[in-house]
């Protein structure tokens, strides 16, 4: 029987270590994964920085209307801000991830723990915030009687939303550390041997379910019943509603459902051992990296998409357009009078609406 060439992360298996801990590699002697090391050092920091930037762009936008309008209107708004917000604290992370793929870990354990704790925690609460989008629309259009505004419920779901979150991310506050494997530090979890598989398997299905199965779930059941309510209206199957639920639901399974196919390939491997084969070992851990990097860019599309796709986004930064160039023109013409009811007033809607 060929030894099992478990296709988790190509870490050195340490054999001093084996009494006391269990790491999901096997020895480096039966599979050297010298290109794979390579080609996340050249991969991973280029498109990390490209990440960081386009999505610290689009989500602080979001953050910045909401501050300059101040007042959020719907439960929805009130959603997209907390999912902006978690967007940004995920990007944050990554140019510590950047740098450790190019150079190794060199910020010392507690910056491991929170690094790696804080990225868990913002993937999966942002997760969770799109399905409270998709909860909140179904409601408003196909449930219209149903109550709307920013109300103490919605409060609570955030912060339900959070909690959970960071349920996820104990893990990596406890059994993260930095260790030495391939003549660079790493940061890593290193879990103990009688629970090594189970938990390591179990934490990966956790992480599945709640960022991926039941959001996915969520949304199309919502969104479906949100379709056929607005199919149902005259003339609409060519209209901005439609082509909104079809752009969020479609840039949601592009960027998430390859991430999760692997990531639910390796959790399969960890307890059954089926990767035997070291170029296999070798594609996995490529295309684990690959569809991992295209999962995060979906920070950066919800921005993208309401302002191509919303309407009463780009309303909002028309009127933020107009005022600044009300303020600049009445510091420039001081003698000239210019009527003080040029502002507009807000709508009592979501400032993304479908």
């Amino acid at each position: 029987m060929e030894p099992h060439i478990n296709s988790s992360v190509d870490y050195l298996y340490n054999e001093e270590e084996w009494n006391d801990t269990f790491e999901y590699a096997l020895y480096e002697s039966m599979c050297i994964k010298e290109e794979v090391r390579r080609f996340r050092k050249s991969f991973l920091p280029a498109f990390y920085s490209i990440v960081f930037l386009v999505g610290l762009a689009g989500n602080s936008l979001v953050v910045a209307i909401y501050a300059y309008f101040k007042k959020l209107k719907s439960r929805t708004d009130v959603y997209i801000m907390n999912l902006a917000i978690a967007d940004l604290l995920l990007l944050f992370t990554l140019p510590f991830w950047a740098a450790n793929a190019a150079r190794g870990w060199v910020l010392g354990i507690a910056l491991c723990k929170i690094t790696s704790a804080m990225y868990t925690l913002t993937f999966s609460a942002r997760m969770q915030f799109l399905a409270c989008i998709s909860i909140d629309r179904y409601n408003a259009i196909v449930k219209p009687q149903s109550l709307r505004g920013v109300t103490k419920q919605c409060s609570k779901i955030c912060c339900a939303v959070w909690m959970a979150a960071m349920l996820l991310c104990i893990p990596e506050l406890i059994f993260n550390t930095v260790k030495e494997l391939h003549g660079r530090s790493e940061c890593l979890p290193i879990f103990p041997k009688s629970l090594g598989v189970m938990l390591k398997a179990t934490i990966q299905m956790l992480e599945i379910t709640l960022c991926f199965v039941l959001p996915f779930f969520v949304m199309l059941i919502c969104y479906s019943a949100v379709a056929r309510a607005l199919l149902k209206g005259p003339g609409i199957k060519n209209s901005r509603p439609l082509k909104v639920l079809a752009a969020v639901v479609l840039a949601f399974i592009l960027t998430q459902l390859p991430y999760n196919i692997v990531k639910l390939w390796r959790a399969i491997d960890i307890i059954f051992h089926l990767v035997t084969d070291c170029n296999i070992s070798k594609a996995i851990d490529v295309a684990f990296q690959v569809t991992k990097s295209i999962a995060l860019f979906h920070s950066c599309l919800n921005p993208i998409l309401y302002f191509f796709m919303g309407a009463s986004f780009k309303m909002y930064m028309a009127k933020i357009a107009k005022n600044y160039g009300y303020w600049q023109r009445r510091r420039h013409t001081a003698t000239e009078e210019i009527p003080m009811g040029h502002e507009e007033s807000t709508e009592q809607t979501s400032s993304f609406t479908i």
